[in-house]
């Protein structure tokens, strides 16, 4: 779950970790009584769960309150493009208006889930504000990855190290451990998958400052941080992927033709790399899970179903906690419900997959069926074709 800037920095304020002074507007007048209030100039940044803000005219310097108030006027309630959104852009209902920090020095933060280390990992890279992927394909000796072992937490060595990495002066060693730890602290105890502050700024009064900040969320640990589900904004979701999440589906839109439903998360990157190689072009990843019942299948169709880039649906399934017959009597329900006629190509096997086979050869549907990866490769090719 991602969320917005501003919700990130009040987390992070709330862990000791220095912000600049901000407030979000909903409306144009707001806005421009939050820049008299703060002192021009101040900087506007419209809150959207994407980056590349600025380069698409979301972050805005104002140097009066009018102009704050005419800047509102143009970005709220409109779609901001960016190089992350996509086309269609990312709806803009919040601003948040900052105080202007004084600059000396830029740099990268962030910590994130390290598989080779199997625990939390902090980057940093004294090229703050920039791409992070750009500089580590063009300049990875600017990057610094640290391990952090979840027993010991981070360690006073490792700031020093951190320190030298950033060409910081001696005396900041004790305020990169505060920080770093802090991070660190936020990460473990709110099940996070990133935080990310881009840049870390150190400004003229030598305060280390999360000019910006990102913070992404496991979904599976929402359950214990009912507080944090609080601040999801459903309006920066894909419509799709909204009703799937609250299905309870894990469901990503994609830009192919050939709909898939599968359970397990493996298994559903196999099929789509099926589809692949017939030439085709998945149109989502969707992972019914194990333990899905007929509505919650049934609502996984509907919602695939209303993707109308679908010309096809690839259904393979292996039936252990989930059952054939359960699958199957879900695809006809759905099926019934939309009136749709589109040609279904269904590998399944395990636990009632006799059932399952024939629910859905009684059910009238254009339905294929194949045994083996290799049949279901083929029958798909030729349906595509």
């Amino acid at each position: 779950m991602k969320i917005h800037e501003y919700q990130a920095k009040e987390l992070m304020s709330q862990y000791g970790i220095l912000v600049p002074e901000g407030y979000t507007a909903s409306d144009p007048a707001q806005m421009a009584s939050l820049i008299s209030y703060l002192g021009p100039p101040a900087i506007v940044k419209a809150q959207i769960h994407a980056g590349g803000r600025g380069m698409g005219g979301g972050i805005k310097l104002v140097n009066s309150p009018e102009e704050g108030k005419c800047i509102a006027e143009g970005l709220i309630g409109s779609y901001l493009i960016t190089n992350q959104t996509g086309d269609c852009g990312a709806i803009v209902r919040k601003l948040l208006v900052e105080k202007t920090v004084a600059i000396k020095t830029e740099m990268y933060l962030a910590c994130v889930l390290d598989r080779n280390s199997q625990g939390p990992l902090l980057i940093v890279s004294p090229s703050g504000g920039m791409d992070i992927e750009k500089v580590a394909e063009t300049q990875p000796e600017k990057i610094l990855r640290v391990p952090i072992d979840i027993a010991t937490g981070f360690q006073p060595y490792q700031s020093r190290n951190i320190c030298r990495f950033l060409n910081l002066d001696a005396k900041f060693i004790r305020d990169i451990f505060d920080l770093m730890s802090s991070v660190f602290r936020l990460f473990i105890e709110n099940d996070c998958s990133l935080v990310e502050i881009n840049p870390l700024v150190l400004d003229e009064k030598d305060c280390l400052i999360a000019l910006d900040a990102k913070i992404d969320f496991d979904d599976d640990a929402l359950f214990r941080h009912m507080r944090l589900s609080e601040l999801n904004d459903a309006s920066q979701q894909e419509d799709l992927e909204r009703q799937a999440a609250e299905a309870g589906v894990a469901y990503v839109k994609l830009d192919g033709t050939v709909g898939c439903l599968v359970n397990g998360a493996g298994l559903a990157m196999a099929t789509m790399d099926l589809a692949h190689g017939v030439g085709a072009e998945p149109a989502n990843f969707l992972d019914v899970g194990g333990s899905a019942t007929v509505e919650k299948i049934t609502a996984a169709i509907r919602i695939m179903l209303s993707d109308s880039n679908v010309t096809i649906i690839l259904v393979n399934i292996f039936g252990g906690i989930l059952r054939c017959d359960i699958l199957a009597e879900g695809i006809v329900k759905a099926f019934g419900v939309i009136g749709s006629t589109l040609p279904i190509v269904v590998r399944m096997s395990g636990t009632n997959v006799e059932a399952g086979t024939r629910i859905l050869s009684e059910s009238k549907l254009d339905v294929s069926f194949a045994s083996t990866l290799s049949e279901l490769e083929s029958i798909l090719a030729a349906k595509y074709a």
